[in-house]
């Protein structure tokens, strides 16, 4: 079995009257190998919106006016902030990247903008967030992706009449679109020149524009100007990977594919119409409880066997999972998620061998669990443990060993050319999941 495999493709961006070709670098495929590799990240929701402890879609659910939301600006003082801690607490859980929010639909900007004047150091705290954070990554030799929302529920230059929301918020001037492009633009520059190595641009809100998930066309109502602003960041930071929420087919010039709250396949949140790309990286994204942002009234929790059974199945679709704490506002992750985080680093610790720089898709998910690869050794994960015998397709040599991981119980099992049948009977098993460890010769 292969470590890992790099697809070398040419994509074309067609642009307004150009045809332009993207041909990801050398530096680019490498930095998508590693993504692959890396299996488990973290997802930070945190603004203004954590004030009012109702989820970061709070202004458009209430329809608050922009003049009125702006006013959070100047509430915003989170003195119990600290980078080194929260980068640390994704470590320990065994993360290798972390994916913050810069700037989300509400438009403010977490860092020392000059192109808005709704950002952090117009705060009380005063402080350049983005900054420590990807400092304290760089620090820590942690990846670090950045959040930038397509759309705003705050600026006139954004075609909020279009949009499929944001048309409560009290604006009524209809201004340029391409000011709005040349806006965010400008920002993104900001963001790959002035903190250093950044390891992935992850978009949301494309989807404002289009028809629902699910519709027949999904065209969209206004000109994103993708390919330029693609190139950019490749032009700017060419190992930077580009991922776009858009519940779509990936477009020319991204550098990996994700699924929102739904496993590769899967479309239990009726978001996820897109098929798992074959060329691409694959992320799922899902949060602690029901919420992305800072919720004071959300205590649904996911338990730690959830969590790590989505690790799981992530990784046995070839896909990475990007878990979600939203903190509050004075700087502090709840403690239910710092609990969960704690016990899930735990069993990443003893078990991450199996997730860690495997490749998934070896065969179909089974009703009982999934299978990983990495070199010569297949990761048999049973979810299931009531199963006495499950069965293995593809594996392409002969066994050489066959035992429960972090033991050295032996498992019985029978070969026909590339099938294997394992016999389960006597093995002890594991409520959360039983790792079958496969040596093959």
């Amino acid at each position: 079995m292969k470590n890992f495999f790099i697809c070398l493709f040419t994509v074309m961006i067609i642009t307004n009257s150009n045809a332009q070709t993207y041909s990801p670098t050398p530096a680019n495929l490498e930095a998508r190998s590693h993504f692959q590799d890396a299996k488990f990240g973290l997802f930070i929701h945190w603004g203004v919106f954590s004030i009012l402890g109702d989820a970061e879609w709070v202004m458009q659910n209430e329809n608050i006016h922009v003049k009125d939301y702006t006013r959070l600006m100047h509430f915003f003082n989170p003195t119990q902030f600290d980078a080194h801690a929260w980068v640390s607490m994704a470590k320990n859980a065994g993360m290798k990247y972390i994916t913050l929010i810069t700037r989300h639909h509400d438009g403010f900007s977490m860092w020392n903008t000059k192109y808005s004047d709704f950002n952090i150091m117009n705060t009380p705290y005063h402080k350049d967030v983005v900054k420590m954070i990807v400092d304290e990554c760089h620090k820590q030799h942690m990846k670090i992706f950045l959040y930038y929302s397509l759309l705003d529920w705050r600026r006139n230059d954004y075609s909020y009449w279009t949009g499929r929301t944001g048309q409560g918020t009290g604006r009524t001037v209809h201004g340029d679109w391409n000011h709005y492009i040349k806006f965010m633009e400008n920002q993104l520059t900001e963001l790959l020149t002035n903190y250093g190595k950044i390891d992935g641009i992850w978009f949301d809100g494309y989807w404002d524009q289009t028809a629902p998930e699910g519709a027949k066309d999904r065209s969209p109502k206004v000109d994103w100007h993708l390919p330029e602003i693609y190139a950019l960041i490749h032009k700017l930071q060419p190992a930077c990977l580009i991922g776009n929420n858009h519940h779509m087919t990936p477009f020319p010039g991204e550098d990996f594919q994700m699924f929102e709250k739904d496993l590769p396949g899967q479309n239990k949140s009726g978001l996820s119409f897109q098929k798992p790309s074959e060329q691409l990286p694959l992320e799922t994204c899902e949060t602690m409880n029901n919420s992305w942002g800072f919720n004071i009234k959300d205590d649904n929790y996911k338990s730690v066997p959830q969590l790590i059974h989505y690790i799981v199945n992530a990784a046995g679709r070839n896909g990475n999972f990007l878990l979600n704490v939203g903190p509050q506002p004075n700087g502090i992750i709840q403690q239910e998620f710092r609990d969960t985080l704690k016990e899930v680093g735990k069993w990443m610790a003893k078990y991450g061998a199996s997730i860690y720089g495997t490749r998934g898709n070896i065969m179909p998910a089974q009703d009982w669990g999934v299978v990983t690869s990495k070199d010569k050794t297949i990761y048999v994960h049973l979810l299931d443990p009531s199963k006495s015998s499950v069965v293995i397709e593809g594996v392409p040599e002969k066994i050489k060993s066959c035992i429960v991981m972090g033991t050295d119980h032996k498992v019985k099992f029978d070969q026909n050319n590339s099938q294997v049948t394992l016999n389960l009977e006597g093995v002890s098993k594991n409520d959360v999941d039983t790792i079958i460890q496969i040596i093959l010769k």
